[in-house]
């Protein structure tokens, strides 16, 4: 599919008003006052959309956004490529799409940093249930954290295919010495939506788990997102 420009196309009425700028005003004002709950999903697009795409009627537009990526988060966590190609966007809806998914992960990012991640905990998946759980690929990340449990660094090691992304224990061992870290939580998502931990991934943990301690750390625990919910190891007994 062929991107069209964002700011197109749709004709003025005669008074020269898009007709669809009274639904615009409408909308906004029904967010103003009632709040995003009296919001369906494809309206929020729509709300992104206004400014990208000026002269248009965009409603039919964020209604197939939903339809082809299957839902708000979906959308707003599909890749750039995929906005394009999927979705028939240009490179001003795009960008706009993508600055308010940062802006999230942003936001609750902000709610685990600074203070004890484990006391925190429901702050953390919210936050890496919107960075991770509608990747198309997997990709493991890794949370180092000081002495006070709080978050010390929040790093991508590595982006791997659709059912694997390698791990180097002897790497993240030496990264948590270069950190002064005393412990770590791995985090990576199951692009499938299912964060049933693999085989592959208990084996994977366990060796982890070794590398760290024979340097004094602590794995606390390994958590799988996927878009059907998570899984902690520690949680499931095995860690």
């Amino acid at each position: 599919m062929t991107a069209p420009p964002d700011a197109t196309d749709t004709v003025p009425s005669s008074g020269g008003e898009p007709h669809h700028s009274g639904h615009r005003d409408r909308l906004r004002q029904r967010l103003l006052t009632a709040g995003a709950p009296a919001l369906a999903d494809y309206e929020i697009i729509e709300l992104l959309l206004f400014a990208a795409i000026p002269r248009r009627d965009v409603k039919p537009l964020a209604k197939q956004l939903i339809a082809t990526f299957g839902s708000l988060g979906a959308v707003l966590s599909a890749t750039p490529t995929q906005l394009t190609q999927r979705g028939g966007l240009g490179d001003g809806s795009v960008a706009l799409l993508k600055v308010v998914q940062a802006a999230a992960e942003r936001m609750l990012k902000e709610q685990v940093a600074d203070r004890p991640v484990i006391g925190s905990w429901q702050s953390l998946l919210d936050y890496l249930g919107v960075a991770m759980k509608f990747g198309a690929t997997e990709q493991v990340r890794l949370l180092f954290l000081d002495r006070k449990n709080a978050l010390l660094a929040d790093e991508i090691p590595a982006q791997g295919t659709v059912d694997q992304a390698p791990i180097y224990p002897r790497e993240v061992a030496r990264r948590a010495l270069e950190l002064g870290a005393s412990a770590l939580i791995l985090v990576h998502n199951h692009p499938s939506g299912d964060p049933t931990p693999s085989r592959a991934d208990i084996e994977m943990t366990k060796a982890v788990a070794r590398a760290v301690e024979a340097v004094g750390v602590t794995l606390h625990d390994h958590v799988i997102i996927g878009r059907k919910g998570h899984s902690s190891f520690k949680s499931l007994g095995l860690l």
